[in-house]
């Protein structure tokens, strides 16, 4: 038999807490074998994390030594990188690692990638013209000679609570105008499709928020509610699927409502955030739907302030390398691809 490609992870931005959380995973799951994993990036900065560290030709190495040593896809920085302090001279490099953890993922020879953090404003002087990492990834999957990329979904995670952003990085001024039942729709059919095929979920149960008050109370308070978001739920309900709401945001999150859906749909991003957040602010994971690879992530940025001092907690990525080898594991039993 052959064996289970591994987890791949690509370092992200080297003066970030990224080096150290690695190696903090890496310390907490090396001896579990299912959830081996390579690191595409710089094999002297992972060195000085305190952990043994081995180069490595290729994936197919990772799982030999995993026990014993983080394995790495050696692709060194051009000059060193200086804890804390981002540079721009690193952004090659740092969309290197994305593109070569993507291209694995595509051959077959990575089952997942996770992603460590990355500031973009590090990586647009360099000629980065992505809104940001999801919208990066779902270029680099865009099929040969496809005239469009695949539209990708965040989705993200903690303990029993799924939530998936109708507009992500939005002002609170423009979310209204920014909805429609057509993109409103894509996301629900997205995130249906993903929770049976990413998450095993037979027959998953979406709510969607509304987005005023009290969900408009009747045109009261807003009418999105009446004229996009209730439509497009209607329109979804006669394809048979289970979708539900709108219902007002702040009695969608506590324990009981929770056990009555699999997926929120939030309308803007601190609706989702928020209680998410409360509930496991440590441990939250982006999960990037709607992609032919599997992708995860923690849910927290580069962190160049507390890099290097010791406080940087490594749950998130943990979290991200379970849910992304569970994922994997969810779509092999059915050899399905988004």
């Amino acid at each position: 038999m052959n064996p289970i490609p591994p987890l791949c992870v690509s370092l992200g931005d080297p003066c970030g807490i990224g080096p150290e959380i690695v190696a903090a995973a890496w310390r907490a799951v090396h001896d579990d074998a299912k959830l081996a994993f390579c690191v595409i990036g710089d094999a002297s900065i992972l060195s000085t994390q305190g952990i043994p560290v081995t180069v490595i030709a290729g994936p197919g190495d990772t799982g030999a030594g995993f026990a014993d040593a983080l394995p790495v896809i050696d692709r060194p920085l051009s000059q060193p990188a200086v804890t804390g302090r981002p540079d721009a001279a690193h952004a090659p490099h740092i969309i290197d690692w994305i593109e070569h953890g993507v291209a694995l993922c595509l051959s077959g020879e990575a089952r997942a990638l996770i992603t460590a953090p990355i500031a973009k404003s590090v990586l647009y002087g360099a000629g980065f013209r992505f809104p940001g990492h999801t919208e990066f990834l779902a270029e680099l999957c865009r099929p040969h000679g496809a005239e469009i990329a695949p539209t990708p979904v965040m989705m993200l995670a903690a303990k029993d609570l799924r939530v998936v952003l109708a507009t992500i990085h939005t002002p609170l001024k423009d979310v209204a105008a920014s909805l429609s039942g057509a993109d409103l729709s894509y996301l629900i059919r997205i995130t249906h499709d993903a929770l049976v095929r990413d998450f095993g979920i037979a027959a998953p149960r979406l709510a969607v928020c509304g987005l005023n008050p009290h969900a408009g109370e009747d045109g009261t308070i807003g009418t999105e509610e009446i004229d996009i978001i209730r439509p497009a739920i209607t329109s979804l309900q006669n394809e048979s699927l289970s979708v539900s709401g709108p219902f007002p945001a702040d009695t969608l999150f506590h324990d009981e409502a929770r056990a009555g859906y699999d997926a929120a749909v939030c309308m803007y991003h601190d609706q989702g955030l928020i209680p998410l957040k409360t509930l496991d602010f440590w441990g939250g994971v982006n999960i990037t739907l709607g992609l032919p690879i599997v992708r995860t992530s923690p849910d927290h940025g580069t962190g160049f302030g507390i890099a290097g001092k010791g406080q940087a907690r490594a749950d998130s990525f943990i979290n991200a390398l379970r849910q992304a080898s569970a994922i994997a594991a969810n779509r092999s039993l059915t050899g399905a691809a988004a």
